[in-house]
């Protein structure tokens, strides 16, 4: 696709971050399923469905510019994905692996927060109203489900130093 403008280039991020999303959607139920907390499975379960959402929104804002929802590979998220997959194979305590779950999670969020930050700024300026209105959705849930996840985190990383603590007593 060539590059002309800031419409092209909102339509490339916009199948981008469909990729990036649709591969979040393989993704997630691997972490729920590692994890030990059972309120960090469920905030990844709650986030699945969120993203099934996401995806939908998506698709709704491609139609809103008369355009195919195409999706074109977002090596990125693969990356981001890769990398959290490797930490499902760490030996790790239940409680540490909990902990980098979360870990894993949040660059998802905090990669997903950024592309959003951007198309809603492009769809802003591109004067795409229905499509801003969608993406800041999209956005919210993303910042909600980052903060969710720093509030499990202060649970989990006590849970995760405890073992540390024990052996340094001895």
């Amino acid at each position: 696709m060539s590059l002309q403008s800031l419409g092209d280039a909102f339509l490339d991020e916009l199948r981008d971050v469909l990729s990036a999303e649709k591969q979040l959607l393989k993704a997630l139920p691997k972490m729920a399923k590692a994890a030990s907390s059972e309120d960090l499975r469920s905030a990844l379960e709650q986030h699945l469905e969120e993203t099934k959402g996401q995806v939908e929104r998506l698709e709704q804002v491609f139609e809103s510019l008369d355009q195919k929802p195409r999706a074109k590979k977002c090596d990125a998220m693969a990356g981001i994905l890769e990398e959290g997959a490797s930490i499902l194979e760490e030996d790790a305590t239940p409680e540490v692996l909990d902990a980098l779950i979360i870990a894993a999670a949040q660059k998802v969020e905090h990669y997903e927060i950024a592309t959003y930050g951007t198309l809603c700024a492009w769809a802003e300026a591109l004067e795409y109203k229905p499509a801003l209105k969608l993406l800041k959705a999209t956005m919210a849930e993303e910042e909600t489900a980052d903060k969710n996840l720093s509030i499990l985190s202060e649970t989990i990383n006590e849970l995760a130093l405890a073992p540390a603590e024990v052996e340094a007593d001895e």
